[in-house]
């Protein structure tokens, strides 16, 4: 995450945390939570202000989050009544711990360059059956807008970033409108992941 992205959430971290807490995110996790097993352990990975991990953490599973922003750390932390991790992707060091990742519109904060490293962290975070949820805004290349840095996506552009990580494959994409009220025009791209069968086989 640049330093202007971060400083932006920094600035803004309770009105950010205030405006997407009571978003209905219920759609994507009917996609995602079936393939977890119950009691499993999910890792929401750039939580903003743990409003899903909070949803995922009431409904029984065990639940670890972290942010790059210290203040939407801190948010976080307050809702999920649990410390809340402030370090950014590539500072992620987990092997073999979690059943499944949720990276809900936090890595298209990652500049294009760094994803496919970023990816690999997550592999390696991963279970050999687990399965990852990220979404990005949908389009191509990298821009900059409200002082923040964006990396877009599309599913073929999606598809030649994972091409450079043989570790893991697309099992589901599709595309939604934003849930924010207002914002419903907001196009964005959602996909499952799951490692390659080698990956699976190898466990590494």
């Amino acid at each position: 995450m640049s330093d202007s992205t971060l400083e932006y959430y920094s600035r803004n971290a309770v009105s950010f945390a205030e405006a997407t807490f009571a978003v209905n995110m219920q759609p994507l996790y009917d996609e995602f939570l079936p393939a977890i097993p119950k009691g499993g352990t999910i890792l929401d990975a750039g939580c903003g202000s743990g409003r899903d991990a909070l949803a995922f953490k009431n409904l029984g599973y065990r639940v670890d989050a972290f942010d790059a922003c210290a203040e939407l750390a801190n948010i976080a932390s307050f809702h999920l009544e649990q410390p809340v991790g402030c370090f950014s992707f590539d500072e992620l060091r987990a092997t073999n711990i979690f059943d499944a990742i949720w990276c809900c519109a936090s890595l298209l904060h990652v500049p294009m360059a760094q994803l496919p490293d970023v990816f690999q962290r997550l592999q390696n975070a991963l279970k050999p059956d687990g399965i990852i949820y990220i979404s990005f805004k949908y389009g191509e290349g990298e821009r900059t807008a409200d002082g923040r840095a964006f990396t877009d996506l599309t599913e073929q552009s999606l598809n030649t970033l994972l091409a450079q990580n043989t570790g893991l494959k697309t099992c589901k994409t599709w595309q939604t409108g934003d849930q924010r009220p207002g914002r419903e025009h907001e196009r964005w791209l959602n996909a499952l992941l799951m490692l390659t069968d080698e990956k699976r086989v190898g466990g590494e």
